[in-house]
């Protein structure tokens, strides 16, 4: 009976947890539903059928969106992919060096670059971002693809989560062995460190892809050139034009749904690791 009692006590709040949760998730989720819906209608069945239903003009949607001034959409595709997977790469090998050294290495200044790595981490994109145009501008980077993969490959968040799980999930015994049996820094690095951040660095990879992905900011202060656009850039450009042209209504919206397929896709590809970082760690 004592074990019952509390047991019981816990049900409400796991009932208003619950209901908590599969509002966030309908909140979250109802916007990509009218999307896949949206993205099948005609220009006139936009604005004239129910929000979740079907239309009839979802292939003709999908035709115009690849023809679409030549076929820049495509384009415009490449570059997001180039823009998230080399970034997201870079990103994750840059925090696994920084967050790796910084959890098991002492030397003067560390204490200062925490805290300002945490300050980073804290500090909004907007009041980055412009600096970040000033500099490059100056050093005539600008309009060019580095433009968008310097400042995503360096990135506090990415830094600071390698530094928790390099912390938690490699013995500092097990690299002191390593340098005992004359294993160099690097070697001890690459041989035995990286193996046993690999679930971490993929759940970094995986965040920095999502967010490369959906980035809108950086790549609409940094290139002017539409044949350098990401696909946020490139939608929020045709729906501006959709007042003039309301057949971009429809076109931009079937490529917004052509745009969430990579994320899921790379979701649904990682997640196996991706579980695996929760229950795995270290050498236990």
């Amino acid at each position: 009976m004592s074990r019952a009692f509390p047991a019981r006590a816990r049900q409400p709040r796991n009932v208003i947890a619950t209901i908590v949760l599969l509002g966030a998730v309908v909140y979250f989720l109802l916007p990509i539903v009218w999307v896949l819906f949206s993205s099948t209608k005609t220009t006139g069945e936009l604005f004239t059928t129910p929000a979740f239903s079907f239309g009839s003009g979802f292939f003709d949607n999908i035709v115009d969106l690849f023809q679409y001034q030549g076929g820049a959409f495509a384009v415009w595709l490449g570059n997001s992919f180039l823009y998230s997977i080399v970034g997201a790469t870079l990103s994750t090998i840059v925090s696994a060096a920084a967050g790796y050294a910084l959890a098991l290495y002492d030397f003067p200044g560390k204490k200062a670059i925490m805290i300002g790595l945490l300050a980073g981490v804290l500090l909004p994109t907007i009041t980055l971002a412009i600096p970040q145009y000033m500099l490059f501008a100056q050093w005539g980077l600008t309009n060019t693809y580095w433009a968008v993969l310097i400042p995503v490959s360096i990135t506090p968040f990415g830094i600071y989560l390698a530094f928790v799980y390099a912390k938690a999930s490699v013995p500092v015994e097990l690299l002191e062995a390593g340098r005992v049996d004359g294993s160099s820094e690097f070697r001890t690095f690459s041989s035995i460190g990286l193996p046993l951040l690999l679930p971490g660095l993929v759940t970094i990879f995986l965040l920095q892809f999502i967010g490369v992905w959906n980035n809108f900011l950086l790549p609409y202060i940094m290139q002017s050139d539409a044949d350098l656009a990401p696909i946020t850039v490139a939608m929020y450009l045709m729906l501006n034009r959709g007042g003039s042209e309301p057949i971009l209504y429809s076109i931009a919206i079937a490529g917004s749904a052509v745009a969430v397929i990579p994320v899921v896709a790379f979701v649904l590809l990682l997640q196996r690791f991706w579980r695996l970082d929760l229950i795995s760690g270290s050498i236990k």
